[in-house]
């Protein structure tokens, strides 16, 4: 029996479904398809050009750029003719991108632009193993090179190398491929030290994506998702590659990262997954446009929301509403949500996502009133992405749900989440240290804290290795109290300090919209105490359900948000900890020296 592959998935759809949409691309102002007999077409054409290029079974390709069809495409025709394809982040600097091509061994890599080729180029004389650069379709190729540069070929130049591969060849290489090869590497996004590369087999990818992703929530070929986060990460890699293989839904490729907001409203996905900063953003958006609201309108739209959230909640337990709450949501639904949805591209939403990070219990309750559920998931690249998920009917909003089917998930001694199960990785790629102390007798240490509930809902605590340890040997987990700060509306970011520290600090950023509405344009914060003390207020507020060894004593105020560019978030937007601190560390030490 030949070994089950998202490769070998892809020409099975092909073959079963082939003039049925597999991705649809904006061009001339029109959301245009391609079947899945010809994106199977397209990935054997690209498989066999890359067995041209000398890729052997086994061997590396590495792909950067946003999401796009040659993206996913390249990837999949990476694993048809055996090798392990390479995502690597846009974001990525010149180093970090020779960094991974050099771990990974790359000899053939697919990049969007001449600004990601000209990060290769930099790079070039660190890169002996690196032979041919792709550029994406469309792409200028560059004038004048000088000697010593890299040479690319253009996208229709690496269609054509491989004409003289008999389609066979790669056929054969795909019946080869066995459970346990490694299908991929995944490249963590390094907060506290250079990346690994989390090695992921077939069997990992193809039983997580089937029982895992489709199975759970019922995912058939109806269903549709817009592309839009980094494919380098797994949770997107498993929405929009493998979980669409495995069940036949269509991809909508975002036009460009700027774009998202309108590609939703036109695009209308009915499968839609978010990192927790893109809810946020949503959430303060719509939250700013409803306070606008007054008067007779206003108290229609809290009733709405309060009878949706109930009968959201009733749902969640997997019940029906009482008849009352019934009949109240769906006049709701009728003059109310039906309009608001659309407007945000949720209109047909029936799976909405929220993973890679912890998110707000206010947020998820805020959308359920506008009947936007929220699933929060959990996991990890070294667990394949989900490993814990809030499923239709058995939703908890406040935790990340139950163990997937087919997943143990229990707390050491420690409070530490361990994890077991098909999806667990089999190691880091040459880091056999790291793989040591990652997996002890078949169990993921995931570095997560958190507690089960007696029937199994996962919640999380905080990360081990951010435990901060107070001067008067107090542990303390910052990820509750910055969530509970970030809850404040005049609060976007929020980082709490205080590792060996008698008391815990904080450095917030102002979220500019909120205070923009109730203090207008201001360009010094310093020099508004009516503003510091709003702030004060807010953090009053969450000290007063916190232990008092937990409560923030003194905070400072950021004007500036924090991004992937100016280097305090990763490229999945994870907070990067040891750079903020020692970013603002005049502002940090200043909170100490004032006593």
């Amino acid at each position: 029996m030949a070994t089950e592959t998202s490769a070998g998935r892809l020409l099975e759809q092909s073959r079963s479904r082939p003039q049925a949409p597999a991705y649809f691309v904006k061009t001339q102002g029109q959301w245009r398809p391609t079947t899945w007999s010809e994106y199977a077409r397209q990935v054997m054409v690209v498989s066999r050009a890359l067995v041209a290029l000398g890729l052997k079974p086994g061997e590396a390709t590495a792909n950067l750029g946003f999401n796009r069809p040659e993206w996913t495409t390249f990837d999949l025709a990476t694993s048809l003719a055996g090798g392990i394809p390479v995502g690597i982040y846009t974001t990525s600097s010149a180093p970090e991108v020779s960094f991974i091509l050099h771990h990974a061994r790359a000899r053939i890599a697919l990049v969007e632009d001449l600004s990601q080729w000209r990060k290769l180029n930099e790079e070039r004389e660190r890169l002996p193993l690196l032979e041919k650069v792709v550029l994406m379709k469309g792409a200028e190729l560059p004038d004048d090179l000088e000697a010593g540069e890299i040479t690319p070929i253009s996208w229709e130049t690496l269609l054509e190398a491989g004409r003289e591969i008999p389609q066979e060849v790669v056929l054969e290489r795909l019946s080869r491929l066995k459970s346990e090869d490694v299908a991929t590497l995944i490249y963590t996004s390094g907060t506290t030290g250079p990346p690994k590369a989390v090695m992921l087999t077939h069997q990992n990818l193809t039983w997580t994506a089937k029982t895992a992703l489709t199975d759970l929530l019922s995912i058939t070929a109806d269903d549709s998702l817009l592309s839009y986060l980094p494919l380098s990460h797994i949770a997107e890699k498993m929405f929009t590659i493998h979980g669409s293989v495995a069940a036949g839904y269509a991809i909508y490729f975002a036009q460009a990262p700027t774009s998202i907001a309108d590609d939703l409203r036109e695009v209308q996905p009915t499968l839609i997954f978010g990192v927790p900063r893109v809810w946020e953003r949503l959430y303060s958006a719509v939250k700013s446009r409803l306070s606008t609201t007054t008067g007779a309108k206003a108290r229609l739209l809290g009733g709405a929301m309060a009878v949706t959230r109930r009968a959201v909640a009733a749902s969640c337990r997997g019940e029906k509403p009482p008849l009352l709450t019934a009949l109240g949501y769906r006049l709701a639904q009728r003059l109310i949500l039906q309009r608001i949805k659309p407007l945000l591209g949720l209109g047909r939403a029936r799976i909405c996502a929220s993973g890679a990070a912890p998110i707000s219990k206010e947020i998820l309750v805020f959308f359920s009133g506008l009947d936007i559920l929220i699933h929060e998931v959990y996991g990890q690249s070294e667990g394949c992405g989900p490993t814990t998920f809030n499923s239709p009917g058995a939703t908890r909003l406040g935790t990340v749900g139950p163990a997937v089917p087919g997943v143990d998930v229990r707390i050491a001694e420690d409070g530490e989440v361990l994890v077991r199960g098909p999806n667990v990785f089999p190691g880091y790629f040459e880091d056999p240290g790291a793989t040591a102390e990652t997996l002890v007798e078949g169990w993921l240490h995931s570095g997560d804290l958190g507690a089960l509930s007696e029937d199994g809902y996962l919640t999380i605590t905080g990360r081990k290795k951010e435990l901060l340890i107070t001067s008067g040997g107090k542990n303390i987990s910052p990820n509750n109290i910055e969530t509970a700060l970030k809850d404040q509306e005049l609060i976007s970011e929020a980082v709490v300090i205080g590792d060996g520290r008698r008391y815990l600090t904080a450095l917030l950023v102002v979220q500019p919209e909120a205070v923009r509405q109730r203090f207008g344009e201001i360009e010094d914060l310093r020099q508004r105490p009516d503003l510091r003390e709003a702030f004060q207020e807010a953090v009053d507020t969450v000290n007063a359900r916190l232990a008092r060894v937990q409560t923030v004593r003194k905070f400072q105020l950021l004007d500036e948000p924090f991004s992937v560019e100016t280097g305090e978030l990763t490229a999945t937007l994870k907070l990067k900890r040891r750079v903020v601190e020692e970013k603002f560390s005049d502002l940090i030490e200043a909170m100490y020296r004032e006593d």
